[in-house]
């Protein structure tokens, strides 16, 4: 946005920063919306992860799909960075590697709004204790 002119101006500023906010980092039951951390430790900043970031927030945002954005620290696949985790309501988690504008937009077309798994996924490659 420009230069604010107006109140009219400041208030359209103010309703779209407070409508990121809500998409980012607010949920009354995000279990029930798709959830998405984007690694942003230093391996994930440097490899882009602030756009990435960005990206997912302006993208979620056009389509209207309820989801919470958020960021989280090192996922432990420096190799694949930027790192982003998706889970949709009532499924596990997937984790994308390599992460990009372009691989933005598929997750969403394909894996949010169809369910279909795309290439990039990391997979899991260890149990826990209580397997």
């Amino acid at each position: 946005m420009g230069k604010i002119k107006s109140l009219a101006d400041l208030r359209k500023m103010k309703e779209e920063v407070q409508t990121k906010i809500k998409l980012r980092e607010t949920s009354n039951h995000p279990e029930q919306v798709v959830q998405v951390k984007v690694g942003m430790a230093t391996c994930g900043i440097a490899s882009g992860a602030k756009e990435t970031m960005k990206f997912f927030i302006e993208e979620l945002e056009q389509e209207a799909i309820d989801a919470v954005v958020t960021q989280t620290g090192c996922m432990g696949y420096c190799y694949a960075e930027p790192t982003v985790e998706v889970t949709l309501p009532k499924k596990d988690p997937v984790v994308f590697g390599h992460v990009d504008k372009e691989k933005v937009h598929e997750i969403i077309n394909s894996y949010i709004k169809r369910g279909e798994l795309i290439d990039g996924i990391i997979p899991v490659n260890f149990k826990t204790i209580d397997d």
